[in-house]
């Protein structure tokens, strides 16, 4: 049994601006792609108030504005920089490249290449969101690309400089101060100051997610990740107050920022609603957590906890934390989520911004059919195929011959049809007067 506390708004109303959102934003990537840096320019005027000479920053710019960034703010950078860098460093590890002989002679193997050049959206506008940049950037240049293209947009009509140092010091082969659709559309389509990349990663809000949406496929992309998603799981012996400043440190993501607690105690649930409520009035971000409570905020209390699990599943929400008196019990029963933070030791805030994991993550129910961003979605997994011993490309290329023919490929069967005549004798009725293998033999 499950009893609703608080719900959230219809989802009929929250996808009813998605239309206007998606007809803008393919207004936009019409025009870069009509008119290029002409357009680009005219729409960071517009959305962004920003028009400088060149939206790309040289080195000696970089240099100037990094420079100019606190050395603790610098240091801190250096240190969650190496949390990513290790946890990408080890995933990289786990991804092996191989080898094998499978036939005598017949060798298929596996490698790693590098997507050659990537975007990395660095989320902005209002606040500098630079561990963006330790994600997306860090996480690429550990797999081995040769060109990271970062992109970020002015902070009220500011260089955003902490930024910047964090694109810098994560490897960024460019920084652009250019942000929104504008900017995902020049990295996926290309202008005449800005050479189009491969792949573009990052989150963003609803305008970016949808530009890569409409550009997959003429570019590859991480995943769609936003609004940011918090599910807290909680049983009776639970915090309140824990709960309750957790949530409403997602909530400040944005105002469409689903805020959802389920829990197996009434008590404990009215507790973090008046939590809430109460901290909600002196927060700095409320402008941004408020609606985001009141519209997306949810509370649910279930019977037990395997109910609780069931309907977190359900959820398969971005990010899951699990307050309850045996966390680990989550890696077990949970399937559908986008990273799990276990106990009240952590919490979402940590893999966001100074733990290591990557922040950027499925949403919108997307952890049914994906994990978020690591390091292997920098890497295209190639194989390779080598035949050197002739009894065995006689044998695949009879095989080839029959299994092609049940298919009426006649194309791919006279490709296996020659290898097994000129290495094996075989007889090739179908070759053409002056082959060299016509008649019943070579």
């Amino acid at each position: 049994m499950r009893t609703t506390l608080k719900n959230a708004v219809p989802k009929e109303q929250v996808t009813a601006g998605l239309s206007v959102v998606r007809e803008t934003v393919t207004g936009v990537i019409a025009d870069i792609r009509e008119r290029g840096d002409a357009a680009v320019r005219e729409y960071s005027e517009r959305f962004d108030k920003w028009s400088p000479g060149a939206f790309r920053l040289s080195p000696e710019q970089t240099e100037k504005i990094v420079n100019e960034v606190p050395q603790q703010v610098i240091d801190d950078i250096r240190f969650v920089q190496d949390q990513v860098r290790n946890f990408a460093e080890h995933q990289l590890a786990s991804m092996g490249e191989f080898e094998i002989e499978t036939l005598p002679g017949v060798r298929l193997g596996q490698k790693h290449i590098p997507v050659q050049a990537v975007g990395a959206y660095i989320p902005g506008g209002r606040y500098p969101l630079t561990a963006s940049a330790h994600m997306t950037i860090v996480t690429a240049k550990t797999a081995g690309v040769p060109r990271v293209v970062a992109c970020t947009p002015p902070i009220r009509g500011e260089i955003p400089s902490a930024t910047v140092a964090a694109a810098h010091l994560a490897g960024a082969d460019e920084i652009w101060l250019l942000g929104g659709v504008q900017a995902v559309a020049s990295m996926a389509i290309g202008t005449d100051t800005m050479k189009p990349v491969n792949l573009i990663a990052g989150p963003g809000n609803g305008y970016v997610a949808e530009a890569k949406r409409q550009l997959f496929g003429q570019i590859g992309i991480d995943l769609s990740a936003g609004p940011t998603e918090i599910l807290v799981l909680a049983d009776a012996d639970a915090d309140p107050y824990t709960a309750a400043v957790d949530l409403l440190s997602q909530a400040e993501h944005g105002p469409d920022s689903p805020a959802i607690l389920i829990t197996t105690s009434e008590a404990l649930a009215r507790k973090v609603i008046a939590h809430v409520e109460a901290i909600l009035p002196d927060m700095p971000t409320k402008d941004f957590a408020g609606p985001a409570w009141r519209d997306h905020g949810q509370v649910i209390v279930v019977d037990g906890i395997d109910e609780l699990y069931e309907l977190a599943d359900e959820f398969a929400s971005e990010h899951v934390e699990v307050l309850t008196a045996a966390p680990r019990l989550a890696l077990e029963r949970m399937t559908q989520y986008g990273a799990l933070f276990l106990g009240e030791g952590t919490c979402v805030s940590y893999g966001d911004k100074v733990i290591g994991t990557n922040h950027v993550l499925p949403t919108r129910g997307a952890a049914r059919y994906t994990g978020g961003l690591w390091v292997g979605k920098y890497l295209k997994t190639v194989t390779y195929q080598e035949v050197t011993e002739p009894d065995s490309s006689v044998l695949l290329g009879r095989l080839c011959g029959r299994a092609a023919r049940v298919e009426l490929f006649e194309g791919h069967a006279r490709s296996g049809d020659l290898r097994a005549a000129k290495f094996g004798g075989d007889a090739l009725p179908w070759a053409t007067e002056g082959s060299g293998y016509e008649g019943t033999g070579v």
